[in-house]
């Protein structure tokens, strides 16, 4: 099992940016793919972004293409989204999650393949 923390959320302005850091301790995080996926107030959890455990293959849901880019430090055991031009939007608690990966080039997108889940980062963007 691997325990998950999140950190990096904040209020900030539309245009803004933040950085999310989901460190972890436990099983390797090596081995583990990670994803990031946020909450939003009346909808449902969403898939946003995810990462091997390589760090050569990732993946984003379509909004966030082009304005976030996640990022790992195995040595450091942490994975990071990197949010750029933010919208009202992403106002969202964000998630990173992890899965034991058969592969460095693995990627998961669908809540059931983690099995490991932080308890969230509140990101609140003003317009």
């Amino acid at each position: 099992q691997v325990q998950l923390v999140e950190s990096g959320g904040g209020l900030v302005q539309a245009g803004g940016s933040l950085r999310l850091s989901c460190s972890a301790s436990g099983r390797p995080f090596s081995s583990s793919a990670v994803g990031w996926f946020r909450l939003a107030p009346g909808k449902e959890r969403v898939f946003v972004a995810a990462i091997s455990w390589g760090g050569s293959v990732t993946y984003y849901t379509d909004s966030v293409k082009g304005r976030f880019n996640i990022s790992r430090d195995n040595a450091k055991s942490t994975v990071y989204l990197q949010m750029n031009s933010l919208k009202p939007a992403d106002t969202a608690v964000y998630y990173c999650a992890a899965a034991f990966a058969p592969s460095r080039y693995t990627i998961y997108q669908r809540e059931y393949e983690f099995h490991d889940w932080g308890q969230g980062t509140q990101v609140t963007v003003s317009s």
